[in-house]
């Protein structure tokens, strides 16, 4: 029997506009968070009297990257600065979450939304660990705020699994995506050896990239590290055990019967791997597209995830 024969590929599948809507829920997320802190904070600006700004105000100042606050316990900024911008700069903003949304998107439906939010979430911290740990020897300290570091850690994981995909550098030049990030990196780099004034946090970018690279090369799964409350509550779900003694007048007690839990892998994807992995065997994995690769990757996480 085919896979065209079988019940389930012919089944109707989500409309087009259905998978669009399911995409990226985790990226679709995180940017409007970033959006509307980003509204927040021009809503808390102070401003001269005869225009300009003053300060960014005690919303953006309270959770910025201030190495002298986080040396003092205030470590939650090692984390909120990745959900702030320049509200003198709105491409900060905009380029951020146009990458967050062009990369992450696809890693997230690669690894899953639980594994690629713990990512970016390590990233961000990761990264804010780096510009903290360069800012201390410093007598005078610079704060830091945006979400460039967890980004740069997307990028990275992503020109790992397609270094080929091409991306228009400047919205002219197509580029394979590894030069884009090796010149990402490389500019931030050279900035952080020869000690250039910069306006950018270019440690917190290295940081997250050496992170998104160590991820993908020591295939790190970091969402393993968290407790598995859906595994928890299906424990939970389950009938408890009843001692049983002879000395008792055996009594039929009802069991609660639980749902069977839904199948990680879809039926669609499971009939896209059934396709790829006949054509595997045909022509050999080196012949296989970029997206056929990518459903081999998504059905080992959830394999993986399975066993575990």
């Amino acid at each position: 029997m085919g896979i065209y024969d079988r019940d389930y590929y012919r089944r109707d599948g989500p409309s087009f506009l259905g998978s669009i809507a399911e995409r990226g829920r985790v990226c679709k997320w995180l940017i409007g968070i970033n959006l509307l802190v980003f509204l927040v904070q021009i809503g808390t600006v102070v401003r001269h009297p005869e225009g300009g700004i003053k300060s960014y105000g005690s919303f953006t100042e309270a959770l910025w990257l201030d190495p002298a606050a986080v040396s003092h316990g205030e470590v939650w900024r090692l984390l909120t600065y990745a959900f702030l911008h320049d509200v003198n700069d709105l491409w900060h903003i905009v380029f951020n979450m146009l990458f967050l949304w062009w990369m992450g998107s696809e890693l997230e439906e690669m690894y899953g939304s639980r594994e690629f939010l713990t990512l970016y979430l390590t990233a961000a911290v990761v990264a804010g660990f780096a510009f903290f740990a360069t800012q201390l020897p410093l007598a005078v300290q610079h704060v830091s705020l945006g979400a460039s570091g967890a980004v740069a850690a997307a990028v990275v994981v992503f020109a790992c699994h397609f270094p080929h995909r091409t991306i228009l550098l400047m919205f002219l030049f197509p580029v394979p995506i590894w030069v884009f990030a090796v010149l990402f990196v490389g500019q931030d780099l050279l900035v952080f050896l020869t000690g250039s004034e910069s306006h950018t946090a270019v440690a917190a970018h290295l940081g997250g990239a050496l992170f998104g690279f160590l991820y993908f090369k020591g295939h790190w799964r970091l969402s393993a590290l968290w407790p598995n409350f859906k595994g928890w509550q299906k424990r939970r779900a389950r009938p408890q055990l009843r001692i049983y003694r002879e000395d008792e007048p055996a009594t039929p007690t009802p069991v609660g019967v639980t749902a069977p839990a839904e199948a990680d892998l879809d039926e669609h994807l499971e009939a896209k791997l059934d396709a790829v992995l006949e054509k595997m065997s045909l022509v050999g994995k080196d012949n296989l597209t970029d997206s056929e690769r990518q459903i081999l990757l998504r059905a080992s996480e959830i394999y993986r995830r399975r066993r575990n």
